[in-house]
């Protein structure tokens, strides 16, 4: 039997602390209200007070169901008030799912990953040989893009070719001499940034850049005066 909420044991503890005590307090004031009418007057209050305590809630689809079952629990189911959702029973609330049951699989290339296995486990069951072909060939080159990314550098096909035959038992092929498609490893652009960076960073680059700076200056005004003396010895 799952346990049940005993209101008295926990006079002074807080069942959703996210709420607050004002609220616990504000929801036993309304739990003894003599009259339905004042309950579902002051019971609208508090829930719009404690989507306001926890504005995340409104990121849920159903948040104000959420709240209304906040709402009883915080009373110990026992709030007499008209909900616009079915009543929470102390039993649901306690309700565990089955944990979830991870995959222990073992894969043998895994810079290459489950997917392409499972990719080359359809490739087989193909009988049309253009089209198993063309499927294994994709897979080929989907391949040698996982090699990339995962190694950081470049491979050749004839490595692409070999595992592919390995993973796949012998039942899967390309001719050597085909060419897959060309893969080159390009860094993500947060890298490219934080490397930008750094080059400012680097006093000999802030140098260089400096220098470069003056030389440019100067070079306008040897422009400058050159212009103004060639000017100056005009004869009319």
């Amino acid at each position: 039997m799952p346990e049940q909420f005993d209101y008295n044991s926990t006079r002074n503890k807080l069942i959703l602390s996210e709420y607050g005590r004002n609220v616990q307090n504000m929801v036993k004031y309304i739990t003894a209200l003599p009259t339905k009418e004042e309950r579902n007057r002051y019971a609208q209050v508090v829930i719009d007070l404690m989507g306001f305590l926890n504005p995340h809630l409104r990121d849920v689809a159903d948040f104000k169901h959420k709240l209304w079952d906040h709402l009883h629990i915080i009373s110990n189911f026992e709030i007499d008030v008209d909900s616009p959702y079915p009543k929470p029973s102390p039993e649901a609330i306690h309700f565990k799912p089955d944990p979830l049951r991870y995959p222990h699989q073992r894969i043998r290339y895994k810079h290459y990953g489950k997917t392409i296995e499972l990719m080359m486990e359809k490739a087989k069951s193909i009988e049309e040989p253009e089209r198993k072909r063309h499927m294994v060939q994709s897979i080929a080159n989907f391949m040698k893009m996982a090699y990339v990314q995962w190694n950081k550098d470049s491979v050749a096909d004839e490595i692409i070719i070999s595992d592919l035959y390995a993973m796949s038992g012998g039942q899967l092929k390309l001719e050597e001499n085909i060419n897959l498609n060309k893969v080159e490893f390009r860094p993500s652009p947060n890298t490219q940034n934080a490397r930008g960076r750094n080059n400012n960073n680097n006093p000999r680059n802030n140098n260089n850049n400096n220098n470069q700076n003056r030389n440019r200056n100067n070079n306008n005004n040897n422009n400058q005066n050159r212009n103004r003396n060639n000017g100056g010895a005009k004869k009319y």
